[in-house]
C-alpha cells in the first residue's frame, strides 16, 4: 500500500529526531525543515519558486504560468504553507489552502460537489508542491498533517483536493473519498488537466485511520511536531496575504 510506503519513509527519516515521552503524553519529533504560514513577500517568492519547479517536472506547459504569484494566492480566505530547510532556508515544499467562507471553492467552477457537502465548512488543497527526493516525500506528508491540524482548529468539515494520476495516490494514502468513483474531471484552475476529485471528512478522519490501523495514525494524531508552526495563521477569518501594491501603499502612508 502507498500509505505503508509513506510510513516507511517517515520512520527512516525521522526516527533519530523522535523523543518518546511518558505514557499519556505525545511523542515529540523534530523535522529537518519548518512549516509556517506565508506572511511576507520573501516567503511568497519561495513558495512560488518551489511550486513552479515541481510542476515543471510533470506539466511543463502549465508550469510556465506559475512563475509569478497567482491571484488566488491573495484571496481572502486563502492560506499558503511553506516548508523551509533548517540547513539553508531553501524551500522544500508548499501547499495553498482556500476556504469557502467568502466564496465558493475554485474546484466548484468545474465540478458540482455532493449534496451532503452543501453548506458545510470546506477548504480546497491546491498547488501541493515538493522538492525531489526523500526529503520531498517526507515534506508532502508533513504539509498534509499541517493542513489537517489547521482544519481541526478552524472547524472545517471537509478537505477537497483535485489530483491528477499518478499523484492522486498521495491523497489515497490518507483514505480520502473519491467523489466521482475514479472519473477524471478537467479543472479550469489547473489548466483543464483531468483530475480525480477527492475529499477528507475532517471530524471523522481519526476514527477512519484507527479503524484501518493506518500506519500514519501515530504520526498524524499522536506525535507533536514543534516545527509545524501555525501560530501565524488567522484562525478567525483565515489568512489574507498582502499584495505587493498594498505593501507599497502602506509603506508610503507610513512614511
Amino acid at each position: 500500500m502507498k500509505s505503508i510506503e509513506h510510513a516507511s519513509v517517515l520512520n527512516g527519516a525521522l526516527a533519530a529526531g523522535a523523543q518518546v515521552l511518558p505514557e499519556g503524553r505525545m511523542t515529540v519529533e523534530r523535522l529537518p525543515f519548518t512549516v509556517r504560514v506565508v506572511r511576507s513577500e520573501e516567503a511568497l517568492d519561495k513558495a512560488v519558486a518551489i511550486r513552479q519547479a515541481a510542476y515543471a517536472r510533470h506539466v511543463p506547459a502549465f508550469a510556465e504560468k506559475l512563475k509569478t504569484p497567482e491571484a488566488n494566492d491573495y484571496d481572502q480566505g486563502s492560506m499558503i504553507l511553506l516548508a523551509e530547510s533548517k540547513l539553508d532556508g531553501s524551500p522544500v515544499g508548499t501547499i495553498r489552502v482556500q476556504g469557502n467562507r467568502y466564496r465558493s471553492l475554485a474546484i466548484e467552477q468545474s465540478a458540482e460537489l455532493p449534496v451532503r457537502m452543501r453548506g458545510r465548512n470546506m477548504v480546497e488543497a491546491t498547488r501541493l508542491a515538493i522538492a525531489e527526493g526523500r526529503v520531498g516525500r517526507v515534506t508532502k506528508v508533513v504539509l498534509i498533517k499541517a493542513l489537517y491540524l489547521y482544519c481541526l482548529e478552524t472547524g472545517i468539515d471537509w478537505v477537497i483536493a483535485g489530483a491528477r494520476p499518478p499523484l492522486d495516490r498521495q491523497y489515497d494514502a490518507f483514505l480520502m473519498d473519491d467523489l466521482y468513483q475514479g472519473k477524471l474531471i478537467p479543472l479550469r484552475h489547473a489548466g483543464n488537466i483531468p483530475h480525480r476529485i477527492l475529499a477528507l471528512d475532517v471530524p471523522g478522519a481519526r476514527a477512519r485511520w484507527e479503524e484501518a490501523d493506518h500506519p500514519l495514525l501515530d504520526f498524524m494524531c499522536n506525535t507533536h511536531h514543534p516545527d509545524i508552526d501555525l501560530s501565524n495563521a488567522d484562525f478567525s477569518s483565515w489568512s489574507l496575504p498582502v499584495r505587493r501594491a498594498e505593501r507599497s501603499d502602506r509603506a508610503a502612508v507610513g512614511a
